[in-house]
């Protein structure tokens, strides 16, 4: 896939987050040293769950953020190297922070339709 298409496909996502307004999200996070090996024993993981209220890209910095009643949760624009829908409601970000430090996160929206 080429840079135009993999970025279109990220602001479509962000385009149309807002239809999932007042749905239960959850965001599996989790930081690896090894993409090709997401071994548990070798990736931290974290689970979030939230009522989503808010989207916004943050020019400063060039951040995603999602927002729900104590809770807020950003993605580094720049640092994307892998996004895919991995089903009707389910996404995957990843994230590249050094030659070995990355972070994936996985996002599941409670969608009524």
């Amino acid at each position: 896939m080429n840079t135009a298409d993999f970025r279109q496909e990220i602001i479509h996502y962000f385009e149309n987050i807002d239809k999932y307004y007042g749905s239960k999200t959850e965001i599996t996070e989790g930081l690896c040293t090894d993409i090709h090996n997401l071994d548990a024993n070798h990736t931290t993981w974290n689970l979030s769950e939230f009522e989503l209220i808010r989207s916004a890209y943050r020019n400063t910095g060039d951040k995603f953020m999602m927002e729900g009643s104590n809770m807020y949760y950003e993605i580094s624009a720049d640092r994307i190297v892998a996004f895919q829908q991995l089903g009707r409601h389910k996404f995957e970000f990843i994230e590249q922070y050094s030659e070995t430090v990355f972070r994936i996160t996985k996002i599941r929206f409670h969608y009524k339709y």
